[in-house]
């Protein structure tokens, strides 16, 4: 499957189930924890569960505008495809990511013995029940895993982007008044 078949696929079927209720960080790095459903293409009638995070961050060095860095979302391995193709494959497309880095790390890789509807309920209610406010819930193709990913990313990154520009402006202010002080 070329990128544009695992992209149209990843957008029409990524559900993003649950969000964090957090905005992101504007200043510091954010750990963005997730659980990912899929029907399992090997085993019908199971689910495939990964979990894992997205810790987004400033990078080290100052990029160009639009100019996301991916990181371990296993492009080059799984997909044949270089993070720089993919940020390319999104900017075409209108889907514009801040310049920052987007690092993915995996913790687990599983099969839960059940129907993805089954899968959802369950975890559902496991996250509900440990009061995770910060776990994303996605559900999505699992050839296309890492685009449903960067849905929730981007769904994040977009529902912030207010907070972030007040609390820019404000710490801006702050620093301009404390400048003029004698």
């Amino acid at each position: 499957m070329d990128i544009q078949e695992l992209w149209e696929q990843a957008r029409k079927q990524t559900e993003l189930v649950r969000l964090r209720m957090q905005d992101l960080a504007t200043f510091d790095a954010t750990a963005v924890p997730y659980l990912f459903l899929a029907e399992s293409s090997l085993n019908a009638g199971d689910t495939v569960v990964r979990q894992g995070q997205v810790v987004i961050e400033r990078p080290a060095i100052v990029l160009p505008k639009f100019s996301p860095q991916f990181e371990g979302f296993d492009f080059e391995g799984e997909l044949h495809l270089s993070d720089e193709l993919v940020a390319s494959f999104l900017l075409v497309r209108g889907i514009q990511f801040p310049s920052l880095k987007y690092r993915h790390q995996v913790s687990s890789l599983d099969v839960y013995e059940g129907s993805l509807q089954r899968a959802i309920d369950h975890f559902s209610q496991r996250l509900t029940m440990a009061e995770d406010t910060t776990t994303g819930l996605v559900i999505g193709p699992e050839a296309a895993w890492q685009f449903s990913i960067l849905l929730l990313v981007g769904a994040l990154v977009v529902r912030s982007a207010e907070g972030d520009l007040r609390r820019m402006l404000e710490a801006w202010r702050k620093r301009r008044s404390t400048d003029r002080e004698p």
